[in-house]
């Protein structure tokens, strides 16, 4: 297959949910190497545009058009895996014909065997069993066993697992079981849904890796903007004026965003100066005669301007912690800390210490015992030896993954965190909902209608009720959205207390530890720095000028003007006192004519030179509109190079434009003191 290949089209599709239009009259083609990112808020509809794409839901309106024998492999973010086979026919049993194959040649060998047909039947069956063997030595080549384990290690799985049911692993580890059968299907397109939602900092890596490797297209809905970034050319974003399209990887799609930002923003205020321009010429001069086409002209103008939109900004959550009472220097002191599930050992004689300000990111794999570690903080979980010290005036919060989970069901929102901190009175409750994306009748939504990533939100308002002054937090990031993932982080970055956190998110790691706990073969390894100190050192990879002012002393010199004297009023009243001779008549048309001529000798350049500048300024009015036009397009947008000769374009002809009108102005001025001088 080539990039020109489309796997699924997508034409003039709509989906609701329930009220909200989720998409309205979307084209999306997806090519068969494409790698698009599906981004935007919780609630905008990602999963259920993926879910469309998939074939799992149908559209409300419009057509879905996939390819015929495409292979297409889904992993949803809900999903539970019937038991029955273990791990690794889980992952073999993914390719499609294998199983029917296996049970033809079975039951051909059996045949052959009994010897019960005559000879031509035989021939045949034995013919049919070289091709069945053919095939299966295929799906050997393409699918072996070995691959299989190559991927379960990848994501985790020690080979002891492999051999275990299904049925007896966690939700997550039959998750991740469902991606391996995923990734070993070699699909023409893959679709996946916070795939790493279930994995620890290693396996993302590798997943990570895989997925660069891998052929194919894909479309992905991440958290990780790292991970995110890593894989995809092509976003496609649940904005709130729509479904917009942009090329490039995540970081490029915040670049486009901006500068298309800053455009409409442009075209607003230029086009907010062009009325303001025509309604000032309008009303300068729509009482003068000689003006009336061009006032005209202008009042048309004024009429076909159109109106430009700018972006809406989406609703992110936006909040702080309030500052923290003071802690001892020592705030948690571990020693000899060990912790052990009858013969399983987790880890033992831990000692460690966290001071007052640090941000402790805890890594490693799924299974080493992070969780348990935090918990064992916490006072969740009593420890099998050792103990937990906390500090003198240390006050902890803590937010565990299964919080969000064990919210009572038949409360509210606003009851859940008013629970939390009986201190806080009504309204600051619901400003803290507020903060979080909770508006209106949203804090009194029961706990149990609410999706996975909401009630994380209300989890997370519960810590930001009263987090005290040393936060634990599991897993923070996983029901969130990127953009709510980014605020979270960017909130704990001014965080005053003491963090110590779980997390697989590169990006949210980077952005706040100041040291790393890294927990594996039953011990939990300390390294006071950055996540990327961690991993090198263990190999892991414009102002515009004032008007001119008018002056009117030209204007004050008019009646001592000789030329006035001689050629105005004086001419007329001395005619009337004698009769007029033909010679006089002569002498009046001369003189008249001098006037007139020296009248155009002073106006006629000026008069010119103020035309010229309105001839101008319409010219380059007319290219804005039609670089605007051009601007407005997405696809622009996909070509750099066409892009930013526009942008250039766009901002000379409006800097060019502010020059001219600037002249036009001051000439314009000039002209209507000499008209007024010869009136």
């Amino acid at each position: 297959m080539t990039s020109a290949v489309s796997l699924v089209v997508l034409e003039g599709v709509s989906l609701a949910f329930g009220r909200k239009d989720l998409v309205s009259g979307l084209d999306l083609r997806i090519g068969a190497s494409d790698r698009v990112g599906l981004i935007g808020p919780n609630g905008s509809g990602k999963s259920s545009l993926l879910k469309m794409i998939a074939g799992v839901h149908s559209p409300d309106g419009g057509t879905v058009r996939r390819q015929k024998e495409m292979r297409l492999a889904y992993l949803p973010q809900d999903l539970d895996p019937q038991p029955g086979k273990t791990v690794l026919q889980t992952v073999l049993s993914a390719v499609p014909g294998r199983d029917s194959l296996e049970r033809e040649c079975d039951a051909l060998q059996q045949s052959l065997s009994d010897a019960s047909e005559d000879e031509e039947t035989m021939m045949e069956q034995a013919a049919r069993l070289s091709d069945v063997h053919e095939q299966l030595l295929h799906f050997e080549t393409m699918y072996s066993e070995h691959e299989a384990h190559r991927i379960l290690a990848g994501l985790g799985f020690e080979q002891s697992d492999n051999e275990r049911d299904l049925g007896e692993l966690s939700g997550g580890w039959k998750m991740r079981a469902h991606l391996a059968a995923l990734l070993f299907l070699r699909p023409d397109l893959l679709m996946l849904d916070e795939p790493t939602n279930h994995l620890d900092l290693p396996s993302v890596a590798w997943l990570s890796n895989f997925l660069r490797r891998a052929k194919g297209g894909l479309v992905l809905i991440c958290h990780d903007r790292e991970f995110l970034g890593e894989q995809i050319d092509r976003v496609v974003s649940l904005e709130p004026e729509g479904v917009r399209q942009y090329a490039g990887n995540y970081e490029a799609y915040r670049r486009q965003r901006a500068e298309e930002e800053i455009v409409l923003r442009n075209q607003a205020k230029n086009l907010e100066r062009e009325r303001e321009k025509a309604q000032q010429f309008i009303d300068r001069f729509r009482a003068q005669a000689n003006k009336a086409k061009a006032v005209q002209s202008r009042v048309k103008a004024l009429a076909k301007m159109d109106e430009v939109s700018t972006l809406q900004s989406r609703d992110v959550m936006r909040f702080t912690f309030p500052p923290s009472a003071r802690a001892g220097g020592q705030v948690v002191q571990l020693e000899k800390l060990g912790k052990a599930y009858g013969e399983h050992r987790v880890f033992s004689d831990v000692n460690l210490t966290v001071a007052r300000g640090d941000k402790v990111g805890i890594i490693g794999k799924n299974g080493a015992g992070k969780t348990t570690l935090m918990r064992i903080i916490a006072g969740e979980v009593p420890e099998s030896e050792g103990r937990v010290v906390l500090g003198h005036g240390v006050k902890a919060g803590h937010y565990a993954q299964h919080h969000a989970e064990s919210l009572q069901a038949g409360a509210t929102a606003y009851e859940e965190v008013a629970s939390a901190n009986a201190a806080l009175n009504n309204t600051r409750v619901r400003t803290l909902l507020g903060a979080m994306l909770f508006h209106d009748e949203d804090v009194d939504k029961p706990v149990r209608v609410l999706s996975g990533g909401e009630r994380a939100r209300v989890a997370l308002t519960k810590l930001l009720a009263n987090p005290g002054n040393l936060m634990l937090m599991d897993e923070p990031t996983n029901h969130l959205d990127l953009e709510s993932s980014e605020a979270l982080a960017e909130a704990l970055s001014t965080y005053d207390g003491t963090l110590v956190f779980v997390s697989h998110n590169r990006a949210f790691i980077r952005k706040l530890a100041t040291r790393i706990w890294d927990v594996h073969d039953e011990t939990v390894e300390d390294y006071p720095g950055t996540l990327d100190e961690y991993m090198d050192g263990h190999g892991t990879d414009e102002a515009q000028a004032a008007a001119p002012k008018k002056t009117n002393s030209r204007r004050d010199k008019a009646a001592a003007s000789p030329k006035a004297a001689k050629s105005g009023a004086e001419a007329p009243a001395a005619a009337a006192a004698r009769p007029v001779s033909r010679q006089d008549r002569r002498a009046l048309k001369r003189a008249e004519a001098e006037r007139r001529a020296a009248q155009s000798k002073r106006l006629g350049p000026l008069q010119k030179k103020v035309a010229k500048f309105e001839a101008s300024i319409a010219e380059l009015e007319e290219r804005q509109r039609e670089t605007n036009l051009q601007l407005a397009d997405p696809a622009v947008y996909e070509d750099d190079a066409r892009k930013n000769a526009l942008l250039s374009a766009y901002h000379a002809d409006a800097e060019a434009m502010s020059d001219l009108t600037d002249q036009w102005e001051l000439a314009q001025a000039q002209l209507e003191e000499l008209e007024a001088e010869e009136s």
